[in-house]
């Protein structure tokens, strides 16, 4: 345990990144989940309240996105700017204990 923690320290800021990413891949699985059940409901009333949790979702989802975005640790709309980012995490992973 002590190992891995030594190892979280030594990656600096990066741990916020990997939280966010993990956040943020959460959230997109949430809006994708409340969207199909919403396609399966069978009652108005049910559906209701999945629009309104989707919607919830949607905007959680979008926060985290911007937080990501204004510190440029996901880069939406340049996949060669997040192809970068990528590899670079992928070096820097590789370089842990």
């Amino acid at each position: 345990m002590n190992h891995i923690i030594q190892s979280l320290v030594g990656m600096g800021g990066m741990t916020d990144q990997v939280v966010a990413m993990d956040l943020l891949i959460s959230a997109k699985s949430g809006v994708r989940n409340y969207a199909m059940a919403l396609t399966e409901t069978g009652t108005p009333e049910i559906k209701e309240i999945l629009t309104k949790q989707l919607e919830e979702a949607i905007d959680l989802q979008e926060k985290i996105s911007m937080y990501m975005i204004e510190r440029g640790w996901y880069h939406p709309w340049n996949v060669n700017e997040q192809i970068k980012l990528d590899q670079q995490n992928i070096q820097t992973s590789l370089k842990l204990p």
